[in-house]
């Protein structure tokens, strides 16, 4: 199940990222600076999980994965805190400056 969950979260993350990322460089150059900061990592983050994904080396270990379920799961709290976070920074520097 969690590698169902991981397959399908990692796009989703990554679609969620990369529209953030577009409204904060719309709001610019502070929130160009957290996109460099926050977002960018976190895509290349998002990009190294899902070319792990891919590699034949990790594929058939990953469909039975039994051990580490944990680690991968941090990978997907990680990434959904952080988008989290991200939303509401987003509307922080929105209303900053409407003022």
């Amino acid at each position: 199940m969690v590698d169902r969950v991981y397959r399908e979260d990692l796009p989703q993350s990554r679609k969620k990222l990369e529209d953030l990322r577009q409204q904060l460089v719309e709001l610019g150059p502070s929130g160009a600076r957290w996109a460099k900061l926050r977002v960018d990592p976190l895509l290349k983050h998002v990009d190294t999980l899902e070319s792990l994904l891919r590699s034949e080396e990790f594929s058939g270990e990953f469909s039975r994965l039994t051990k580490g379920v944990e680690l991968f799961h941090s990978d997907l709290v990680y990434l959904r805190q952080n988008v989290k976070g991200l939303r509401k920074l987003l509307l922080s520097e929105r209303k900053r400056l409407k003022k």
